[in-house]
């Protein structure tokens, strides 16, 4: 068995979307200081690094993270090679010729190059969804939906469709996953978002086992 984490570690140099707050991690107490132990404060946006996003992030009356069906967030799932789209197509799901039993999709796509590369600013020409892949995904019942940077959608978008279109449908999406060492194929998904109440993102732990 391997075990693949595919988390962002969270420091102060992970890239943040434009406008938030770096992830802060200060020492509280510390044993040089004569405390007796090592404490932290963390100060960080909740969509920073590896996060889920609940419906209410883009639905004013959707369910937030501690609402969302763990069941979703574990499970079989696949990871497909789009290496060269920046604005994912329904075309470029559809050669990925998903196992037909599949429902937990993560896409590797050149942004992985971008964690593999240790990059620490934002990158705005990143490779994400259109809304019309988006519509696909729920047509062919993924219900859980991982991409490799900071949004499932692009930053140029002018309207929130993508994420509009597949939180209003019940898929579970995970942003800023790291695939840069991840192969092609099936894997087991654990992703587990913190239980944060009433937040509408949570970063998370993910890991992919392989068999």
């Amino acid at each position: 068995m391997r075990i693949y984490d595919i988390s962002l570690p969270l420091s102060a140099s992970l890239p943040v979307w434009p406008g938030d707050p770096r992830v802060c991690v200060t020492r509280t107490k510390s044993f040089e200081a004569g405390d007796g132990v090592n404490c932290s404060h963390l100060s960080c946006n909740v969509h920073s690094g590896t996060h889920v996003d609940a419906p209410f992030h883009s639905l004013p009356y959707g369910s937030t993270v501690e609402e969302m069906p763990l069941e979703l967030m574990i499970g079989p799932a696949y990871v497909g090679l789009v290496p060269d789209a920046k604005a994912i197509l329904p075309t470029d799901l559809e050669r990925l010729n998903l196992p037909h039993d599949i429902q937990r999709l993560l896409l590797r796509t050149f942004n992985s190059l971008e964690w593999a590369g240790g990059r620490t600013e934002f990158t705005p020409d990143f490779a994400a969804l259109t809304p019309a892949a988006a519509k696909w995904t729920v047509e062919r019942g993924i219900r859980l939906l991982a991409v490799d940077y900071l949004s499932v959608q692009r930053f140029s978008d002018r309207t929130p469709a993508t994420h509009v279109t597949l939180l209003e449908a019940g898929v579970v999406i995970v942003e800023g996953v790291d695939l840069h060492q991840v192969p092609e194929g099936s894997y087991q998904l654990v992703c587990l978002p913190l239980r944060l109440k009433a937040a509408e993102a949570a970063p998370a732990r993910a890991v992919l086992i392989k068999e």
